[in-house]
């Protein structure tokens, strides 16, 4: 069938004919899924009319009696989940375009399985007698959970001609229709699939984000002056950098990210804010609003012990792909739980999207800020109501054994690090997957 498109051709009672058609295909994952792309046989059936009239708008059926490839031993597909859309190509008497859509419907697709592609439906209004030949060109497949994504197929040899449509100009006439079939050579589409990430994207960072020039920037990070009294209010961390084992739902994955902590004295505490300072991807795909939410335990040490959790909003509209991903700052309050030099160092990430979680736990970390602190009641030391684990890692040496597994439940996700390569779906393949990766600078 790969050699040479076998074709079998039958007309059933009345004026329906149905064919069924094999060629080689090669179906091109979305860019984000890392992998390569599948190659394998489609096989397609299709119905037309044996003939009909100059003037009529026939109904043209594309079944799939084989996908190009199998559901990858990954994931699930939920029922009505995938929906196929394909171009079927008209030459001969007239040349055209016939574009084909199936609805969302299929069973539950076990991961490893056959796909299940519903039947594709088009019109082609006949303009010219003559005999009109029907070709199955390329075709997408499309999944829309947990977000809407592309698996792009098209033919790697010349498909065999599946139908011929005998068409009259009304009179009973075949028209002038030369001897001999036409020869169907469809085009190849040359283009990748659009709308995935070509690369990460990485903004030049403004003046903000060239650290702590005016408080600090020392290897112990940003220092305040003032502690409890009633000096200064406004404390700018370091810029660190900071390296992440990520758990994914697949799998381990490394990840760097510069990360500073600012803080402002509010009361007896401090209202803390996290920056992830560079953006590292594009969104590989459509996301929807709402979907992503970032959350941070930050590591308390020196006088105090503990964490603060810090969290941003998720995504208010959805990202197209393409477009680069903001990276919303993260917010909580810290109330000291012993008086001193207390240090601030970026923690454990707790990442949930679409019913997934992804835990990043720093491999070594460095103080971003240092705070003189008050002891207020209930304060972090000690693992009270703002705090986490107690005794942290302190003076931000590498984090061992002190800070939190995973984070509020209620809480993470990560549009915010710049450390997700994303969130994808491949059909074809159907994976749903978090991929952080190391910044390329």
């Amino acid at each position: 069938m790969l050699g040479g498109a076998g074709v079998l051709l039958g007309v059933s009672a009345g004026t329906a004919q149905a064919a069924e058609v094999a060629y080689a295909t090669e179906c091109i994952p979305p860019a984000i899924s890392g992998l390569p792309p599948v190659q394998g046989t489609t096989k397609v059936e299709v119905t037309a009319p044996a003939e009909a009239k100059v003037g009529d708008e026939v109904e043209i059926v594309w079944k799939f009696v084989q996908a190009a490839s199998k559901n990858p031993d990954i994931l699930d597909l939920g029922e009505n989940t995938v929906r196929p859309t394909g171009t079927l190509k008209a030459a001969g008497a007239q040349t055209a375009d016939v574009a084909m859509e199936g609805p969302r419907e299929n069973p539950p697709i076990p991961k490893g399985s056959d796909m299940k592609l519903s039947d594709m439906k088009g019109k082609l209004k006949l303009t010219a007698p003559g005999e009109v030949t029907l070709t199955p060109d390329a075709y997408d497949i499309n999944v829309n959970q947990p977000i809407s994504t592309d698996t792009k197929c098209s033919p790697k040899e010349t498909v065999q001609k599946a139908a011929t449509i005998k068409v009259t100009d009304g009179s009973g006439g075949s028209g002038g229709t030369t001897g001999g079939l036409p020869t169907v050579v469809p085009t190849l589409p040359t283009s990748v699939p659009t709308g995935l990430p070509t690369g990460s994207s990485d903004p030049t960072p403004s003046e903000s984000e060239t650290g702590g020039t005016d408080t600090g920037g020392t290897s112990a990070g940003g220092t305040s002056t003032g502690g409890g009294d009633g000096g200064q209010t406004d404390f700018t961390g370091k810029e660190v950098q900071v390296p992440y084992e990520c758990k994914t739902p697949i799998g381990d994955k490394e990840a760097t990210s510069p990360v500073q902590i600012d803080a402002k004295k509010n009361g007896g505490g401090f209202d803390l804010t996290v920056q992830f300072k560079k953006s590292v991807m594009d969104s590989p795909a459509d996301i929807p609003k709402d979907s992503v939410k970032p959350s941070m335990e930050v590591v308390l040490g020196g006088a105090d012990k503990g964490t603060v959790h810090v969290e941003g909003p998720t995504n208010s509209e959805a990202i197209k792909a393409g477009d680069p991903i903001e990276i919303p700052d993260l917010k909580g309050t810290y109330k000291p739980g012993a008086s001193g030099e207390s240090t601030l160092s970026p923690g454990v990430l707790t990442v949930k999207a679409l019913g997934t979680t992804t835990t990043c736990t720093p491999t070594k970390t460095e103080v971003s800020l240092t705070l003189d602190t008050t002891e207020q009641a209930s304060g972090a030391s000690g693992g009270g109501s703002t705090g986490g684990s107690a005794g942290g890692s302190a003076g931000g040496s590498s984090t061992d054994g002190g800070l939190a597994a995973t984070g509020a439940e209620d809480h993470g996700a990560l549009k915010a690090l710049g450390l997700v390569a994303g969130t994808a779906l491949l059909l074809g393949g159907a994976v749903f997957t978090f991929m952080p990766r190391r910044r390329t600078r």
